[in-house]
């Protein structure tokens, strides 16, 4: 297999990693994505479109150029967010993976998983969440209706003792894991599930 390429990087960036179906992309991921570089202070973005969701039925889901092209339509000329199929190249679905490979082929950078407080629900159910966790600090940018239950989360729960305040929001992607945040602020009440429902209707 071909190894996977790398944007160029150097010693000390700060990277977020903002992954998902993005079946279809919509202005509450460009909200979450524009959350994580304002607040967190990152150098890039990194919006990583999976091949297929192990938790989700694949079965119609779009495929991945089709997915990453709709993703560089909405981010438009948003030179700190690179959109990349990089997991298809590594041949995995798994996000504790892809970080694993992103960590050994650049332990210089400062990695950051962003994700929506939505995911974080569920967050427990994903493939080695605990090594997630404990190896790569994590944004959560909250989402309408998802406040509360994120806050209650397996996931928060279990590791509420490494969450640190908003107001320190600028020095996650240089702490060691485990640490966590979840940062408030505007919300977008657009979602893929949405989308796709009202896609199918007017169709």
């Amino acid at each position: 297999m071909k190894r996977p390429s790398l944007p160029p990087l150097v010693s000390g960036l700060r990277v977020g990693l903002f992954g998902g179906s993005f079946n279809p992309p919509h202005e509450g991921h460009m909200l979450v994505a524009e959350t994580a570089l304002r607040r967190l202070g990152l150098d890039r973005l990194w919006w990583l479109v999976t091949p297929g969701n192990p938790l989700k039925d694949v079965s119609g889901l779009p495929s991945q150029e089709a997915r990453m092209e709709a993703c560089r339509a909405l981010i438009g000329h948003e030179p700190r967010i690179l959109v990349t199929g990089i997991e298809r190249e590594i041949g995995t679905r798994y996000t504790a993976e892809t970080i694993r490979f992103l960590k050994a082929r650049a332990p210089a950078v400062n990695f950051v998983w962003i994700m929506g407080a939505d995911n974080l629900v569920a967050f427990h159910r994903w493939q080695d969440w605990r090594w997630i966790v404990e190896n790569v600090p994590i944004a959560i940018i909250d989402r309408p209706g998802s406040t509360l239950k994120a806050a209650a989360s397996t996931a928060a729960r279990t590791y509420a003792a490494y969450r640190i305040d908003e107001s320190d929001a600028p020095r996650l992607a240089s702490l060691a894991a485990p640490r966590w945040i979840f940062l408030h602020g505007p919300r977008s009440n657009q979602s893929s599930t949405k989308l796709r429902a009202g896609s199918l209707k007017s169709g």
